[in-house]
Parts: structure tokens; C-alpha cells; sequence
């Protein structure tokens, strides 16, 4: 073989390995593009439906605007509310993603009907305080103070968790307590001090915080016996589960328990 016919066919060997890695890479590409467009489609998009806990309100309305932020094509609405109202929605069917109770035995109305995905996670815990009106005028230094003659208290009803907490505490006190009235939420029972329209409530102390200087707050020993487990859980027919998940993931982290440790609630 001549020297130039040779380097003519060096140089068509060199060709086709060039040709070949040019494929291999194209393939390396494509594979690549698809496992964009995979990551691509998973991406978080749609609204996720969150019923909650009335004394969560505050906390929860700030890790929405988070979450949003973090995925771009979301939106978290909230139905806030007492846990037992709630949980009997759900268990009648409306559309929700997302229950956080205030309470182990509110949220068992759910899972007892099936109506939950998972087991529900604890996330946080709470513990009861008595808001007064602004200055403490009535001189409230414990529970006992709120069974005095003529003094105005409200409490939450019985059935939501606020109001079984305080029953709880005031049996420990060996203590009863005819309130003027009872409300079916903890910011209802907050809002009839604000209002002036009672002299004091038996309420959370993530609810005294969130007040500010609309109410002052007094702590008492027997609240100790009644503090509240808050359990979060996905919803079986959640209409957008994937976007659930995350939420509930972002409550659950490190990021979601500093926002809720700074309203005054207390770890898991």
C-alpha cells in the first residue's frame, strides 16, 4: 500500500470515531433533555386546600406566602376554624388536601372514617394562657381569679380542643367555672376580650402573643395538665397531593418549626 493511500484511509478511521462519539453524545443529550423534561413535570403547580386550626392561623398564613415563594404556580388557600368543625367537613366530604388539628382526638374523627393518608404527624404542641383586658385591670393572677363574682370569662366550647384543654386545667384546680358564654373557636373566645365585651378567656398562648397589647396574658400552673398535641395530615381524596406533601414537608422542617416556635408554640 502506498504511503498516501495510507493516511486516506488513517484518516477515514479518524472520521468514524468522531461520528461515533458525535452520536454517543447526542444520546447523552436527548437522555439528559428527557430527564429534564421528567424534573420538568413534577414541578409543584396548582392550589392546595388547608383546613387548620383556628389558633394556627397566624403562623400558617406566613408559611403559605413561603411555600409559594419556594414553588412559582402554587397557591395555598386556608379554612381556618374550631378542629371538631372542621374534621366533621372533611368526614362530609369537603374538598380539602390538608388537616392540621388542634388535637390528637379532633383528628381522629378523620382518620376513624378513613379519611386520611398516612398516619398523622405531631408537629407541634400548645399550651393554655388567660387573656385579660389590656393592663390586667382586674388584677387575674391565676385560674382560681376567674371563678370571682361578677368577673366576665369566656371559654370555648367543650367540643374544640381549646375548650376541652380548659376543662381539663380547671379539674385539675378542682375548680368550677360558669362562663358567659362559649365559642366554637379560640379567636372567637380572644376576640370577646379585645372587644371588651369579657373580662377574660381562657385561650392558647400562641393566641396572647399574636394580640400583642390588645389583651395582656397571665400564665397558670394547671395549664401544664393540658397541653394539646397538634397532628397534620395528608387527605386521602386531596385533590393535589403531591403539592400536599410538600406543604406538609415544609411545616415539618427546620424552616416551618422557627416560625412556629416564634408564635409561642412548643416542640413536638
Amino acid at each position: 500500500m502506498t504511503r498516501s493511500a495510507h493516511r486516506a484511509r488513517r484518516m477515514l478511521q479518524v472520521a468514524g470515531v468522531s461520528a461515533a462519539a458525535l452520536l454517543t453524545l447526542s444520546a447523552c443529550s436527548s437522555s439528559a433533555t428527557g430527564s429534564d423534561k421528567g424534573s420538568s413535570s413534577s414541578k409543584l403547580s396548582g392550589t392546595v386546600t388547608v383546613f387548620a386550626a383556628a389558633s394556627l392561623e397566624e403562623s400558617f398564613e406566613s408559611l403559605g406566602k413561603t411555600f409559594e415563594q419556594q414553588h412559582p404556580g402554587t397557591k395555598v388557600t386556608f379554612n381556618f376554624g374550631g378542629s371538631d368543625t372542621l374534621a366533621a367537613s372533611i368526614t362530609g366530604g369537603a374538598p380539602a388536601d390538608v388537616f392540621a388539628a388542634a388535637s390528637t382526638k379532633t383528628m381522629a374523627i378523620v382518620t376513624d372514617k378513613g379519611d386520611a393518608s398516612g398516619t398523622p404527624a405531631t408537629f407541634v404542641r400548645n399550651r393554655l394562657e388567660i387573656a385579660t383586658l389590656p393592663g390586667n385591670p382586674d388584677k387575674i393572677s391565676s385560674l382560681k381569679d376567674l371563678t370571682k363574682p361578677g368577673l366576665k370569662v369566656v371559654l370555648c366550647d367543650r367540643t374544640v380542643p381549646c375548650g376541652a384543654a380548659a376543662r381539663q386545667a380547671l379539674d385539675a384546680g378542682g375548680l368550677k367555672l360558669t362562663p358567659v358564654s362559649y365559642e366554637q373557636d379560640v379567636k372567637s373566645a380572644l376576640t370577646k376580650v379585645e372587644l371588651k365585651e369579657a373580662d377574660a378567656a381562657v385561650v392558647y398562648r400562641t393566641d396572647v402573643r399574636a394580640a400583642g397589647d390588645k389583651v395582656t396574658g397571665v400564665e397558670f400552673p394547671e395549664s401544664a395538665e393540658a397541653v394539646n398535641d397538634y397532628p397534620i395530615a395528608q387527605l386521602k381524596s386531596a385533590p393535589n397531593p403531591e403539592t400536599a406533601k410538600a406543604f406538609i414537608a415544609l411545616v415539618r422542617s427546620a424552616e416551618g418549626q422557627r416560625v412556629l416556635s416564634r408564635a409561642g408554640f412548643l416542640k413536638p
